[in-house]
Formats: C-alpha cells, structure tokens, sequence
C-alpha cells in the first residue's frame, strides 16, 4: 500500500504540517525528502532501507554519489537534492553563529560541528575564531590527516587569530572511525595551543572532538 493510501493523518507530510518535523521519526523524514518509494515499497519503507544500508542519517548524508546511487530509485537528481539540503541547513546554523554569542548556543555550535565533521572520512581539525562578544569571525580547517601533538603548529593558529582580531577560540576535530574520547595526543596539543594563545591575550574556550553524531567538549569533562 502506498502512502497515498493511508489515512490522511498518518501521511508523513501531513503530520509534519499538523504536528511539526520533531515530531516524525528518522525513516518518515526521508520519507517526505523522497516524496515517492520504489516498486514494492513506500517511501517510509525505502527510508527505513537507507538507515540501514549506510548505518545513520550520518552515514547516509556523507555516502558519496556511487554509494548513494546503489540503492534502486535513486540516483544523482536526488542525491544533489540531499547535498543542497545539508548545506542550507549547514548555512542557517552558520548565519545564527554570525549573529548570536555562541556560549548562548551551545546545541547550535555542536549542531555546526556535527555537519561539517561528522560525514567526513577524513581526520580534520578546525578552529572556529570569535569576536569580544563571542560571535563567530571565521571557521578554518587548519590540518587535515592524522592528528598528532606536532601535527599542528600553535604559531599557524596564533598567526591566524591575530590576522583575525580574534578574541577567543573553539577547537575542533573528528575522529572518523572511533569514539569522541580525546587521545593523549588531543590532550597535548590542546595545552600547546591554550599556551601559545595566552601569549597574545586569545582564549582557548573549548575543544571538542566529533566522532558521528557524539560530540566530545573538553571544558565539560575539566580537560582544558
């Protein structure tokens, strides 16, 4: 059966109409992003299917075009279509950053670092740089590869605060195929960088490690 020939109030587009989007499961909102399901299968179904196939909402946002393209009924039209919806919502997030202090937001900074860090297969470490009032200037990955204590340098991050008048700064990086605990070398390189900053009177407010969907602060766990 069709979703069309469900009851009205258990449409999937209708509820988030009715009942709001937080109030659909995960294989519902793929759902209403499908619009249509394959032979044999309503979109709520063939939602479900992309939830297992790649594991997560994560895993599936970050599959690329050949892996998206595997599963029947989807194809490079639909897969550009989740792109262009990551990055809307990646921007919305970025421009409420801009706008607001983000020590007010703290869902909204895990939230910016889940969709830049948490598809990605690669270890990259990002510094988000603020202004006096806490608002973000500027988010730049400085390192991408195997992070280790040398891996990067505090004067490239001291150089880049002060070429932003940053006032403070967030540290973040992934771990692509492990858990948010921060490694030895995360703990060294975070009191290399909090040292080097205090030099020029820039704050190390916190350090957040991203692995998937779990997100690691260091404030919160006394590590800074």
């Amino acid at each position: 059966m069709g979703i069309k020939d469900w009851p009205e109030q258990q449409r999937p587009r209708e509820r988030l109409i009715s009942e709001g989007a937080s109030a659909l499961s995960d294989p519902e909102l793929l759902a209403v992003f499908l619009r249509v399901g394959v032979r044999g299968k309503s979109a709520v179904e063939l939602g479900h299917d992309l939830l297992l196939r790649f594991g997560s909402i994560n895993g599936l946002f970050g599959a690329s075009l050949i892996q998206f393209s595997t599963v029947h009924g989807l194809g490079p039209a639909k897969f550009a279509q989740l792109q262009a919806v990551m990055e809307l919502a990646q921007r919305a997030i970025g421009e409420r950053l801009e706008s607001g202090e983000l020590l007010n937001s703290p869902e909204a900074v895990r939230q910016y670092l889940r969709m830049l860090l948490g598809r990605q297969p690669h270890e990259s470490f990002l510094v988000l740089f603020l202004d006096v009032k806490n608002r973000l200037i500027a988010c730049e990955e400085m390192f991408r590869g195997t992070l280790t204590h040398t891996s990067v340098h505090p004067r490239e991050v001291v150089k880049a605060a002060l070429a932003r008048n940053a006032a403070s700064i967030l540290l973040a990086h992934n771990h692509p195929s492990g858990t948010p605990d921060p490694s030895e070398a995360d703990l060294l390189l975070t009191r290399s960088l909090v040292q080097a900053l205090a030099l020029i009177d820039v704050r190390v407010l916190d350090h957040f490690v991203v692995a998937g969907p779990h997100v690691h602060s260091f404030a919160e766990h006394g590590q800074m």
